[in-house]
């Protein structure tokens, strides 16, 4: 693609998420019963421009470094992010280590253990904000910021993240275990989805995702081969791996899905009605999965967000700021 079509591109895929913020907030809380803290506070793109306006590009920063010596830094702070927001809302709950008894880790739920990873990177970034502006960045910004940056690093889509969530001071284990399965069929993911006011169009551009990073071959469709551990790692797209493009879609369609859950959007019975026309429709424009991609990650930032006076700033990701 052509430098000045790249350019108009991303320009074009701003301006729709831009437009698009109103609406995903209006969603965002009214479906859940959530409406705006007590301080009547609601997300903004522009919440740190005062407080701490270097804050996107130190966050860019760790994550550039990061990345040279692990490739797969990117697609793991995405994920993150996802995992976080799924349960309970993005209130960076997914970061919290055990503290018993009262804080138990969701890392340790089927979803996340010994796949959810890239915590010490935002361990990096939040102690480089901590320098740059002491207690103002909030670690659930922090994975918003960085799963927005690990795109655009990655060649995919630009947009404006809305700031201004604070974090949550507990887990939500039974949540955690019921976070979108790789082995789930496509009713029970459609379900999930709802149950966070994501729709099929979100559940499809969500799952485009997964057109970058590595995944453990005992999750994978065709499953270990011979001599391969359980934990050996496959491309999740093996054709642009480390690229967010939409290739991830033409593998669907040739039936090359790496995960059962990616391939079912096209397999299963009702997959026609609901989901098939949309990977089609991503598969034969990459501008339209971009724009529809960066929307539904506004609309899934925007899940149950404390703001306000609710919540805290942690000054330690991995800890609740009791005990400081």
């Amino acid at each position: 693609m052509a430098a000045s079509s790249s350019s108009s591109s991303s320009a074009a895929v701003v301006l729709a998420a831009h437009c698009a913020v109103l609406l995903m907030l209006a969603l965002a809380g009214a479906a859940h019963g959530n409406p705006p803290s007590s301080a009547g506070s609601v997300l903004s793109s522009t919440f740190y421009d005062a407080s701490c306006p270097s804050a996107h590009d130190v966050v860019r920063r760790v994550i550039q470094d990061a990345r040279v010596s692990d490739p797969r830094i990117p697609a793991s702070l995405i994920r993150l992010h996802f995992h976080d927001c799924f349960v309970q809302g993005c209130d960076g709950s997914l970061l919290l280590d055990d503290d018993l008894p009262a804080i138990k880790t969701e890392k340790t739920v089927p979803a996340n253990n010994k796949s959810a990873r890239g915590f010490e990177v935002v361990d990096d970034i939040k102690s480089a904000l901590e320098e740059a502006c002491p207690g103002i960045v909030s670690c659930a910004d922090i994975l918003a910021l960085a799963a927005e940056i690990s795109v655009e690093l990655a060649g995919g889509p630009r947009w404006r993240v809305l700031l201004g969530r604070r974090d949550g001071t507990a887990t939500n284990i039974q949540s955690a275990r019921n976070l979108p399965n790789f082995f789930d069929p496509l009713n029970v993911l459609q379900e999930k989805f709802r149950n966070v006011n994501l729709d099929d169009a979100d559940l499809v551009a969500l799952q485009g995702a997964h057109t970058f990073g590595k995944v453990q071959c005992q999750f994978t469709r065709e499953n270990c081969t011979a001599g391969q551990s359980r934990g050996a790692l496959e491309n999740l797209d093996q054709v642009t791996p480390n690229r967010f493009d939409n290739k991830y879609y033409g593998n669907l369609l040739e039936g090359r899905a790496q995960l059962p859950s990616d391939q079912v959007m096209l397999s299963d019975p009702a997959a026609a009605a609901t989901t098939a026309p949309i990977v089609h429709r991503f598969a034969s424009n990459q501008k339209d999965f971009f724009r529809n991609f960066a929307a539904s990650m506004i609309k899934m930032g925007n899940i149950s967000p404390l703001t306000g006076k609710d919540g805290e700033i942690r000054k330690n990701c991995r800890r609740v700021n009791k005990g400081y």
